[in-house]
């Protein structure tokens, strides 16, 4: 039986960590070392309870997400006077696709959202959850999501401004 389960739960990680990954580089704004250490622990905390929830989860992916955002939102209260983002990337780290000043922009424009905010954003528009999803995730009100969301965004086109277009075309 417990061979059963480490078979699920390591077919489980390997096939959500991509998805996990791409969801913590946009809550961290872009810092790969620190979205890998989210998923670990996110990982971590999943195997932990993965012999006792898998039954009782009905949505093991989702409830990864779950576990991600409060991960970030715990590390995000847990630092204080520790590591401090840069406003430079070292050199070569933007080397890639196309879009790269599209992604470029978008990190930064997130970066400055409260850790709250960028939560909302991502899981209502990357994740594609509904309001009382996110509300959920958050242990916040469904009023106090839209609210949040609406600032969020109106924040992001503020800061993006008529920019984003010269990026849309590229």
């Amino acid at each position: 039986m417990r061979r059963s389960l480490e078979g699920a739960f390591r077919e489980f990680a390997e096939a959500r960590s991509g998805q996990l990954f791409r969801s913590a580089c946009l809550l961290t704004s872009g810092d790969a070392h620190l979205a890998e250490d989210l998923v670990q622990e996110t990982l971590g905390r999943m195997y932990v309870v993965w012999g006792r929830s898998a039954v009782r989860v009905g949505n093991p992916a989702a409830y990864a997400q779950t576990v991600l955002v409060r991960v970030f939102l715990a590390y995000q209260r847990r630092r204080s006077a520790g590591e401090r983002p840069s406003a430079e990337l070292p050199e070569g780290a933007a080397a890639g696709g196309s879009d790269t000043s599209l992604r470029l922009t978008l990190l930064d424009a997130l970066r400055e959202l409260p850790p709250k905010d960028r939560a909302v954003v991502v899981l209502r528009y990357w994740e594609d959850r509904s309001i009382e999803e996110t509300a959920d995730v958050l242990h916040l009100s469904s009023s106090a999501v839209r609210t949040r969301s609406s600032r969020a965004l109106a924040r992001l086109r503020e800061q993006l401004g008529g920019s984003i277009g010269e990026f849309a075309t590229h």
